[in-house]
């Protein structure tokens, strides 16, 4: 009975362990499955928001239904954040320069790093925990709910109807924070060095010409739209694809929150190396 047991046991532990092996083995693939299934899902929807057939009545209805939905409640909140952000950063900027005898550089380095840096990220994950991740989980209860199968049976494709309407909405909505807190930025960074006065104009606008050149400009705006894509696309893509799993909807979300965050990284680091170095 002894060895019975023992054979038993020593029996269940190699079974266990192979189990773990197997499972761990198999994590790389699984990651490289996952991530080619989001690139996939998308181009697949890059290509169906630059058509113009993918736009009929329901999905043109939807489409602006979550463009006001996911931009209009963020603009005060927005505004006001990267308000308070910008004058305390350009006060702490200034106040530094100014201790090491470099207040000319002050201006442009608040500019550089909070209006070229900062900005489009804090955009892009304001409207990531906003409105995409919270839109991903969305989507994943739609399709275990039948929804996107009562869709079909209307002859409505769900990716037109439901998936596609805000997607496009995520980068609108990231985008046009982006653009707003950008002008308002560079008029709070004036107003912090020069006050409400025009000597400093000249200036100004001459270190903005410096800083802004194409090279420059055309990596800002790449990365703006890449950020866009990325929180619009990887929440929902992280739920849809793990629709068979027995996640909820808070573990989707946080999946794709993960991922999200690090192609933001990732992007963020390449950016720096092709404007820095």
């Amino acid at each position: 009975m002894a060895a019975g047991a023992i054979t038993m046991a020593a029996m269940t532990h190699w079974s266990t362990w192979t189990r773990t092996v197997g499972h761990t083995s198999l994590a790389p693939a699984r990651w490289a499955l996952a991530w080619a299934r989001i690139v996939f899902f998308g181009a697949t929807m890059a290509v169906r928001a630059l058509s113009p057939r993918s736009y009929g009545p329901h999905t043109r209805r939807n489409l602006a239904r979550h463009v006001v939905l996911q931009t209009a409640p963020l603009l005060g909140w927005f505004t006001v954040l990267i308000s308070l952000f910008t004058l305390i950063i350009t006060r702490i900027v200034v106040v530094t320069a100014a201790s090491y005898g470099l207040s000319q550089y002050a201006l442009e380095m608040v500019v550089r790093v909070l209006v070229v840096e900062l900005i489009p990220l804090t955009a892009a994950l304001f409207v990531a925990l906003r409105c995409t991740i919270p839109n991903g989980a969305i989507l994943v209860e739609m399709r275990r709910s039948g929804h996107f199968s009562a869709l079909r049976r209307q002859q409505l494709d769900p990716l037109e109807v439901e998936v596609l309407p805000r997607l496009v909405a995520g980068v609108f909505s990231c985008i046009t924070l982006a653009a707003l807190s950008f002008v308002v930025a560079g008029v709070l960074a004036y107003l912090a060095v020069y006050g409400f006065s025009g000597a400093g104009a000249q200036a100004y606008t001459r270190m903005a010409a410096h800083v802004f050149e194409p090279a420059f400009t055309f990596v800002f705006a790449l990365k703006t739209l890449l950020f866009a894509g990325a929180v619009s696309v990887i929440p929902v893509a992280s739920g849809m694809n793990n629709i068979d799993d027995d996640a909820s909807r808070e573990s989707a979300a946080l999946l794709g929150l993960v991922r999200m965050f690090g192609v933001l990284l990732v992007l963020e680091a390449l950016s720096l190396v092709g404007n820095y170095i």
